[in-house]
């Protein structure tokens, strides 16, 4: 029997990545190889629905075994690859076990950074990435009163809303002088801001936290470098993810905080591709990029499956996020890096509101707040390129379907 085709990491990116080469016509043999011990899942609702009790772990599960052995796809949970050879094209697995492999797809993720802390090790102290995660985090949750959270992005934001809706004392300690500063611009990190503490959250920036405070071996509170503590019987931190990068560099494939890809999913080895939070994309300008999104993990997962096809399936489309805290629904289309002005559409005192980051002209990136139709608008006329006038997208009464119905100005030859 000739070998199959092998996905190392079953999340998200790796489901697609063996959905999309049966439904892709591949009749050979896919071996889907599972680090953790549960079938794959989402993730994003882990800080948000089910942490918060309105999702059943059922329902996170995207993909039950049986499905799986129905398209014929070979699950196996708890399997970890311990090392590649790509000359060989073999796999060796932690247990010393060793599969051959026709191509090769590597969705193996990205891990939490870990907290750089004395007390770090301490029982109640937890980062929130996976399943095991949030259940142990859920257990503490109950238990204690008072939390603190480590970093002001979107994970320690999402769990502070959900803590703080359960009436535990909240304090998010943010190193810098304002909310997701990697990710928003200062106007909605200042709604943001203003939305916690209207819920009671306690949010101190632009400090350094020095240690986390235990006896008998568990979280008592958190001591920032100016001498303040925070008391907490629950610590978690979202200070940031690292790609699991190792696996592909340590076989000589090349890496740079995260596995290259091309805009197909291609790695610089023959027969190997990547997707998913594990990869970065280089782009003209030399930069790299990482998106850690779903749409990422499922549209690089459809390009890794056709590469291996031998075929052409780019990812070209307009990233897009989202974020849930409280009854705020915030949906971002595009990227607003470069952008030189930013105007208003909607209420921000209503909690319903739009901004359009433009550079010149031109339409860079939609940030929305509970403005659904506004970011599906968005994301198209971001693929296609067109542009609402700064003038057009503050004005709430102007139908921004328009702008998509407008024939595209004539290029010249």
């Amino acid at each position: 029997m000739s070998a199959p085709i092998v996905i190392v990491g079953a999340g998200q990116s790796g489901l697609q990545v063996a959905e999309s080469l049966r439904s892709e016509g591949w009749e050979g043999g896919i071996l889907l190889l599972g680090e953790e011990a549960v079938p794959p899942y989402h993730r994003p609702p882990l800080s948000k629905a089910y942490l918060a009790g309105k999702a059943e772990e059922a329902q996170l599960f995207i993909r039950s075994p049986e499905a799986l052995a129905k398209k014929r796809i070979d699950f196996r949970p708890g399997s970890r690859v311990a090392a590649l050879d790509i000359a060989r094209q073999t796999l060796t697995l932690a247990d010393g076990s060793q599969l051959d492999y026709e191509g090769l797809a590597l969705a193996t993720g990205a891990r939490n950074r870990a907290l750089p802390l004395p007390g770090a090790e301490l029982d109640g102290v937890f980062g929130l990435r996976t399943l095991d995660d949030t259940r142990r985090i859920a257990d503490a949750l109950a238990a204690t009163e008072a939390v603190v959270v480590i970093g002001g992005g979107f994970i320690g934001l999402e769990f502070a809303a959900v803590a703080a809706a359960q009436g535990k004392r909240v304090t998010v300690l943010e190193a810098a002088e304002r909310l997701m500063a990697r990710a928003v611009p200062p106007a909605l990190s200042d709604f943001y801001l203003a939305l916690h503490r209207a819920h009671g959250v306690r949010v101190e920036l632009g400090v350094s936290v020095a240690a986390v405070l235990g006896e008998q071996g568990r979280a008592h509170g958190v001591r920032c470098a100016d001498g303040r503590e925070f008391e907490a019987g629950l610590v978690v931190a979202g200070i940031g993810v690292l790609p699991n990068d190792e696996l592909a560099a340590a076989a000589g494939i090349a890496c740079d905080r995260g596995i290259l890809v091309d805009a197909c999913s291609r790695t610089s080895a023959p027969n190997v591709v990547a997707s998913g939070d594990c990869t970065v994309t280089r782009l003209e300008d030399g930069s790299l990029r990482r998106l850690e999104s779903v749409q990422a993990a499922v549209e690089q997962g459809k390009s890794a499956a056709a590469a291996l096809l031998g075929r052409e399936r780019p990812f070209s489309a307009r990233p897009w996020f989202w974020s849930d805290q409280y009854e705020v629904k915030l949906q971002m289309a595009g990227l607003a890096a470069g952008a030189d002005r930013s105007v208003l559409r909607g209420s921000q005192e209503a909690h319903a509101f739009s901004l359009f980051h433009y550079r010149g002209e031109q339409l860079l990136a939609v940030d929305s707040l509970n403005q659904p139709q506004v970011h599906m608008l968005s994301r198209r006329m971001l693929d296609a390129g067109r542009s609402p006038t700064p003038a057009q997208a503050a004005d709430s009464g102007f139908e921004l379907n328009t702008v998509l119905a407008t024939p595209a100005p004539a290029t010249s030859s």
